[in-house]
């Protein structure tokens, strides 16, 4: 005679649970984003309170107002599509670049002897000086700002791959040269997967700046682009204008942001960080 699972879970049993898993995941949620709630409050508090002109402070229902007005009209459409296309592509290229370099900085003397003093006295530069250079070399358009990007966000790359290598240990370069490993494979196969997690810290601080290096460019040397408006909204003293590209700036570098946080826990699903609980 057949006999019931004692070890089965019931359904009455289990619906508590898959109802509790959203309730969490969304009590979790408006728990992080509470901060920002009130600070949405305190601002449309404020500038409703009469204490700042609409002009000094509009109000976040009228910036969001002009957001969607933007949005029918297809112009954010456009300025935040051209915005990343900028950011985007100058961090894939100064992603691809600075490991490289950063790569054959650590594993040759000479390549490092080379670059070492260039890094050391151009990670601390302002390298927004070299504005100029780039429009009198490249021009106004997309090469300029790409370049520009790529030249600031490719040294916490380097400086990331350099430390991450470095950080490798040593018993795991020894153990694979004693079982025949060769230099190819020392680096291919051990040095640059466990100095991954140091890297990809080094990827998610230049994400955001070449953002921000593309929304400054932008405002410097006009055209399409999140910044761009921004500064023609000031030129006309749109204050809605300039406020609506704030937030949006704001939107799209959280997004990058957690979209970021979100590849490196799929490339690094082997390492410690992302199978303990308690550090996810």
């Amino acid at each position: 005679m057949a006999r019931v699972d004692d070890a089965a879970p019931s359904p009455i049993s289990a619906a508590p649970e898959r109802v509790g898993f959203p309730l969490r995941t969304i009590g979790r949620i408006a728990v992080r984003s509470s901060s920002i709630v009130a600070l949405a409050i305190a601002w449309e508090a404020f500038s409703r309170s009469g204490a700042v002109t609409p002009f000094m402070l509009p109000a976040l229902s009228a910036v969001l107002e002009r957001i969607w007005s933007d949005a029918i009209a297809g112009d954010l459409l456009l300025n935040i599509g051209t915005t990343l296309y900028r950011a985007i592509a100058g961090f894939l290229i100064a992603a691809a670049g600075g490991i490289a370099l950063g790569f054959a900085m650590s594993r040759n003397r000479l390549a490092h002897w080379f670059f070492d003093p260039i890094i050391s006295v151009g990670f601390p530069m302002p390298k927004i000086a070299f504005l100029p250079i780039a429009i009198l070399w490249l021009g106004f358009y997309d090469v300029a700002k790409i370049s520009m990007v790529v030249f600031d966000a490719i040294y916490p790359v380097v400086t990331a791959t350099i430390a991450g290598i470095a950080g490798v240990e040593r018993e795991l370069l020894w153990s694979a040269r004693n079982m025949g490993a060769k230099e190819r494979e020392l680096s291919w196969q051990i040095a640059l997967p466990a100095a991954s997690p140091q890297i990809m810290t080094g990827l998610q601080v230049a994400l955001p700046i070449a953002l921000i290096v593309t929304i400054v460019t932008e405002m410097l040397m006009g055209g399409y682009g999140i910044g761009g408006a921004m500064m023609t909204a000031s030129r006309f003293a749109d204050s809605r204008g300039v406020f609506a590209g704030i937030v949006e700036t704001a939107a799209v570098g959280f997004c990058l942001v957690r979209g970021m946080a979100l590849v490196r826990r799929r490339l690094l699903v082997w390492h410690q960080e992302v199978q303990d609980p308690a550090t996810a």
